[in-house]
């Protein structure tokens, strides 16, 4: 047998494309989480995603732009008076003939028909008219003559009906009676169809006498009608689009199609049906050409048509309309007018969104909108933490540690090794997996491989009461500090919930007053224009916090870009005042010292270089026992984490 009989090969054609590189979902999360932190809805950045894409994936704003691109390159490019202006170049040919054979006549009939001709009306309709009736002398001029009249019927027809110019190479008169019998059938049917009667029979007994007149080659009346209503208002655009005097020489000179009145008038018949039958259609829009290729009138209804796709794609794309999908985009009709790249790029998209959806990384809130669920939280701060260690790495040269603990006290539990690990090997639980590898494939001897290391946990012995406050006044907003500020508090919440779950964090905000938040509504946090930069008040719940955890290692972390303005009275009232005032000063002081008196040293992150910022926190780090950070804003992260980690293990 040879390899020809055991395998065909052939172009594939349905299902995902099995080529293509997987999505990166990462990058996708990253950007969404990112324009979420800014003060988007998840639904608004999912959409900025897909309008924007990604780095390896062109976005919807770029497909457009090719529609738009193809669009204008047809409105520039192209007139419409190309129907008009062959039907001139041909009756010029058809009348200097005349003059020829007429010219060497000494006769009064040969003057007579010389004034006849001079006397033609100087628009090229009225004169093709006029010669309806005269008697051609010359046998060039009568073939010119009639290649107008069979131009104007091809036109007429290709404008109605798609392919049927190749159906009518060389128009007989036979032809014509077989076009003038399939209309008035078609007519008929449609009439019936209007009426309500059961068209079912009568559409089959059509298509199998004139068929051959519909490459599209519909399977029922309804679709039948579809076609030629799309065609017919792409026809009637046309028509709007042209000069008035244009369109006046146009339908007067359709009257001479094929030299037969009966097929324009059948035509006119038709149109008025499908307009009754497809009222929805664009049957009033007009376009402007302006460039100088002519099209004849087939050609130019081709070009209606693709300019109507055109803009029914960029409606699709723009995802809109109420319950608007990637989905819905008719990938056959965006191949069609841009090019293969674009359904692959639009199906991709399409993919992102569903893979998206399909993950859990969205989920429906009480209220109808989308929010981010667990799952896509963890994958951002796994991101941010990720971002972070880099940092952390290129500044100290330290690798990441992936202790679960600072004390190396085992905790009876395994994980497989990864690269960079240093931790023992649980021994029993390596061999095991040695073992059980090797019998699965039949191996007589037991080999160890790398994926069957474990290495056994570790644990801190003790554990940490971390208090974050973060600044949520609107001065974090305008000095583009809010979205470091949320990926900071995203990456210290993932590494201590899968590093050291012991540990117990509370998210603080502080603008006029304080709250705690957990990472979900810090996450989606909006900006509120709001004065007031209550520190007092979220080193209040920051106690409170520690207190609750008395045999845990106390770490606060503050970052802010302003002193604090605010504070909150007896009564639970916020005091605001600008420029700070001295009761404020002394009250956060007076909360200082009480963290101070738990064992809890504070540590600031100061963003910004204001002078009465920076005496304010050296002042606070001196009472409390912490430290003053001043990093750049790529660097809050790694800075924060640095703390943390310093802060735990004293």
């Amino acid at each position: 047998m040879t390899a020809s009989d055991r395998y065909s090969y052939g172009p594939y054609h349905e299902g995902p494309d099995p080529l293509a590189p997987p999505l990166d979902l990462r990058e996708a999360l990253s950007e969404i989480g990112r324009e979420v932190m800014e003060g988007s809805s998840p639904r608004s950045a999912l959409e900025e995603l897909l309008r924007r894409g990604t780095s390896g994936m062109p976005g919807l704003e770029e497909i457009t732009r090719r529609l738009w691109e193809r669009r204008a390159e047809i409105s520039r490019s192209h007139r419409l008076d190309g129907t008009l202006q062959q039907v001139r170049e041909l009756l010029d040919r058809a009348l200097e003939a005349e003059r020829r054979a007429l010219f060497p006549d000494p006769s009064d009939d040969a003057r007579f028909a010389e004034m006849r001709l001079d006397a033609l009306p100087s628009s090229t309709a009225g004169a093709v008219n006029e010669l309806g009736e005269y008697p051609w002398r010359s046998e060039t001029g009568r073939e010119n003559y009639q290649k107008i009249r069979d131009l104007l019927g091809e036109e007429l027809l290709e404008s109605r009906f798609q392919g049927m110019k190749q159906a009518l190479r060389s128009t007989t008169p036979q032809d014509v009676e077989r076009v003038r019998q399939m209309m008035s059938d078609l007519n008929d049917l449609l009439a019936a169809h209007a009426r309500g009667e059961d068209t079912e029979a009568r559409f089959a007994e059509f298509m199998a006498e004139h068929g051959k007149f519909f490459p599209e080659n519909p399977h029922d009346t309804e679709e039948l009608i579809d076609t030629l209503a799309a065609r017919a208002a792409a026809a009637q655009r046309m028509m709007n689009s042209m000069s008035a005097q244009q369109r006046a020489e146009l339908n007067e000179l359709v009257g001479q199609a094929f030299g037969d009145p009966r097929i324009a008038q059948q035509i006119t018949d038709l149109d008025a049906k499908l307009r009754d039958l497809r009222p929805g259609q664009d049957w009033e829009s007009a376009r402007r050409f302006r460039g100088d290729d002519p099209l004849g009138m087939g050609e130019a209804v081709a070009a209606m048509q693709d300019l109507g796709e055109l803009d029914e794609l960029a409606a699709q794309l723009a995802q809109s309309y109420p319950g608007a999908r990637l989905e819905d985009i008719d990938l056959e009709m965006l191949e069609r007018q841009i090019g293969a790249d674009a359904r692959v790029d639009a199906a991709r998209l399409a993919e992102l969104e569903r893979e998206l959806r399909r993950q859990g990384l969205f989920e429906q809130a009480p209220d109808g909108s989308l929010r981010l669920t667990p799952k896509a939280l963890r994958r951002l701060g796994e991101v941010a933490l990720r971002d972070i260690v880099g940092k952390l790495r290129s500044r100290t040269g330290r690798r990441e540690t992936a202790l679960a603990g600072a004390a190396g006290e085992p905790t009876g539990a395994s994980r497989p090794w990864q690269f960079g690990d240093t931790e023992p090997w649980d021994v029993s639980r390596t061999v095991r997996n040695a073992v059980l590898r090797s019998a699965s494939t039949g191996s007589p001897s037991v080999t160890l491989d790398v994926a069957d290391v474990e290495i056994a946990e570790t644990e801190q012995r003790s554990r940490a009461v971390v208090a974050l406050c973060v600044d949520t006044s609107w001065s974090m907003v305008q000095d583009g500090r809010w979205v470091p500020m949320k990926r900071t508090a995203l990456a210290l919440q993932h590494l201590i919930s899968t590093r050291f779950r012991s540990d117990a964090l509370e998210l603080i905000t502080f603008g006029r007053h304080a709250g705690t938040v957990d990472i979900t509504e810090l996450t989606g946090l909006e900006p509120v224009w709001e004065q007031g930069t209550n520190l007092h008040h979220a080193l209040l719940l920051a106690e409170r916090h520690l207190r609750r955890h008395p045999d845990a290692v106390p770490v606060v972390l503050v970052v802010t870009d302003g002193e604090p303005t605010a504070h909150l009275d007896p009564d639970g009232t916020a005091y605001f005042n600008w420029p700070p005032d001295r009761r404020t000063l002394a009250v956060t002081m007076t909360q200082v010292d009480s963290l101070a008196r738990l064992g809890a040293s504070i540590s600031v992150f100061m963003l910004g270089e204001e002078p009465r910022l920076a005496a304010f926190v050296d002042l606070l780090a001196r009472r409390s026992g912490g430290r003053v950070v001043a990093p750049d804003l790529d660097g809050l992260g790694a800075a924060v984490v640095s703390d943390y980690l310093r802060g735990r293990r004293r």
